[in-house]
């Protein structure tokens, strides 16, 4: 049978495209236009090539800004993931506990990234901050605006006590479409807990870890208001990562030439360190499957 086409079907889809135009692509273009052209002010802009995007390779500035960047994510990727597959696997499966948990692990993530970013501020300050005034009465030299491995724990720890909970959530959701037989099996067979955990509930929970896995690595290398309002990027340059560093120099330094080269070759560099997460993880899964 031919199928029946229907074009005012598109009329439906024209809103979304629209949006995405306005949100999406047309921003795009814009910054792709002001990677390859200079200005002197009074709106007038110069033909520049790939002069901006030479400049930032040779940048020490980008490369030690994107060493950072990948160094948060790697320990962040190293801590979550774990914690919350450990997590995940010791809340209740049922019943009015189970429900207080996952109502408990969602609150963090409901809380704005500036309004994360003010707490952990406040709550690390030697004067005034619970945390800092704790480690001060314990003997503790602990100052986070002054001290690089100080404000690297404070980031690392804010991030890790908002986005764990992610982990654990989407990995508790994979764990629950386990059937219960494949458990009474393994009871049947005497298998140990690791053999149930290696051979039951990882395999069951992979593909939720491919998404966690995906989502952490894109937050946290695109990660911006939290460490911004709780260190500025401070002391001196020790927490500033890629966003922080383009936004300083976007608007701080107004490079707008510079800025715009930075910009598209870091949307490229996530995109690119996603599709390796995405292959690897994805073979992986076929080869186990195998």
């Amino acid at each position: 049978m031919d199928k029946t086409l229907n074009n005012k079907a598109w009329f439906l889809v024209l809103p979304v495209l629209i949006l995405v135009a306005f949100s999406a692509v047309i921003p795009l273009m814009t910054v792709v236009n002001y990677s390859v052209q200079d200005t002197f002010g009074n709106n007038e802009f110069f033909w520049a090539g790939l002069e901006w995007f030479e400049e930032m390779l040779q940048s020490d500035r980008m490369w030690a800004a994107l060493g950072r960047q990948i160094a948060f994510s790697g320990i962040i990727l190293a801590i979550e993931v774990p914690l919350g597959i450990f997590i995940a696997l010791n809340m209740p499966k049922s019943g009015f506990w189970a429900s207080f948990c996952l109502v408990l692990m969602a609150l963090p993530l409901l809380i704005p990234f500036n309004v994360v970013g003010t707490i952990w501020q406040i709550f690390g300050r030697v004067d005034i901050g619970l945390l800092g005034r704790s480690l001060a009465a314990l003997g503790i030299d602990y100052n986070y605006t002054s001290d690089a491995v100080d404000a690297w724990a404070t980031v690392i720890v804010m991030d890790v006590w908002h986005w764990t909970s992610l982990v654990a959530l989407l990995c508790y959701a994979g764990l629950q479409s386990i059937p219960e037989a494949y458990y009474q099996a393994a009871k049947i067979d005497q298998a140990s807990r690791w053999a149930i955990f290696r051979f039951i509930e990882l395999p069951k929970m992979s593909g939720v870890l491919l998404i966690a896995v995906l989502l952490r690595f894109m937050d946290s290398f695109m990660i911006y208001t939290e460490p911004f309002v709780i260190t500025g990027g401070g002391p001196g340059n020790a927490t500033t990562f890629l966003s922080i560093d383009l936004v300083k120099m976007a608007v701080g330094q107004f490079d707008l030439g510079p800025a715009a080269a930075f910009s598209i070759m870091y949307f490229l560099t996530i995109l690119a360190i996603s599709w390796v997460f995405y292959t690897v993880m994805t073979s992986l899964d076929k080869a186990e499957g195998k």
